[in-house]
């Protein structure tokens, strides 16, 4: 069924569908002449859709289609990341809904359940570009259509208040990985530079890590030792009891575990480097 006027349309029931925030760790800038001297330092890279049809044709998108009957929102969300970018991420979490009268700019109205994923450097590595579909820094995003820009912020607000939560790492680099690449993933998040040699000291003196006693080669440098997070099972048993109660997700006691660990330390070795705690 048409509407035939703006009025009709603003007082029309909104069309319902999903758009997927997809984040990835990629690399800085460093080939461009005219950059700040710390863009060559890691950054967060997701893809976008370039409009084919108004309104904002030509503008691009996150990847998002519309709800069906017959799916859940999950399985609405994966789709459209597999119609899109056939990318397959393991960490998928709803974001947030949007639905403010004025987004779909004079068009029908439309609400938007978003979710938000991320992505292990190999699987976006092995992603190409397409006519319609490419990757953009999150520094350096094109003209995006309807409210996504306010959504792509915050969804990286949300990442950024999670950089404490082992979770949030692995799900970027894979269960094991060498310090610099945490480094990496700490520079990308909290969108500034960390001294490095701070970091490794920081990061070894705050107990969350454990040596796999593996040896990684990075580049021309000697192969590096490999970490992961110490399991929760490492976790003192009287707070594991607290996380049996009903209602914890596996993703809330990790990282109740970790903040149980700074708790418990006298000398906060993370604070310095979580941009939640330097506000």
């Amino acid at each position: 069924m048409g509407f035939g006027n703006v009025s009709e349309r603003r007082s029309a029931p909104p069309q319902v569908g999903v758009s997927v925030v997809i984040l990835a760790l990629g690399p800085g800038d460093a080939g461009n002449s005219g950059a700040s001297p710390d863009a060559a330092r890691s950054q967060l890279w997701m893809p976008l859709v370039k409009r084919v049809r108004q309104p904002f044709m030509g503008c691009w998108a996150l990847p998002g289609g519309h709800l069906r009957a017959d799916r859940s929102l999950e399985q609405s969300a994966f789709e459209a990341l597999e119609s899109t970018t056939a990318l397959h991420p393991r960490y998928l979490e709803q974001l947030y809904t949007f639905g403010d009268p004025d987004r779909s700019h004079g068009g029908l109205p439309m609400v938007s359940i978003v979710y938000w994923a991320l992505v292990e450097q190999s699987e976006a590595t092995a992603f190409e570009d397409g006519d319609n579909v490419r990757w953009f820094p999150e520094d350096d995003l094109p003209r995006l259509a309807f409210d996504h820009r306010t959504i792509i912020e915050y969804a990286l607000e949300r990442l950024r208040s999670k950089i404490e939560y082992s979770d949030v790492a692995t799900r970027l680099l894979g269960p094991t990985f060498t310090l610099r690449q945490l480094h990496d993933v700490y520079e990308a998040i909290a969108g500034q530079s960390i001294d490095l040699a701070n970091f490794r000291r920081k990061m070894l003196a705050s107990g969350d890590l454990e040596d796999t006693g593996m040896k990684r080669r990075e580049g021309r440098q000697r192969p590096a030792a490999v970490y992961r997070y110490v399991p929760e099972e490492s976790v003192n048993p009287a707070t594991r009891a607290v996380f049996e109660r009903p209602g914890f997700h596996t993703s809330d006691r990790t990282g109740m575990a970790a903040e149980h660990r700074r708790n418990t330390t006298h000398d906060d070795a993370l604070a310095p480097l979580i941009p939640s705690a330097q506000r």
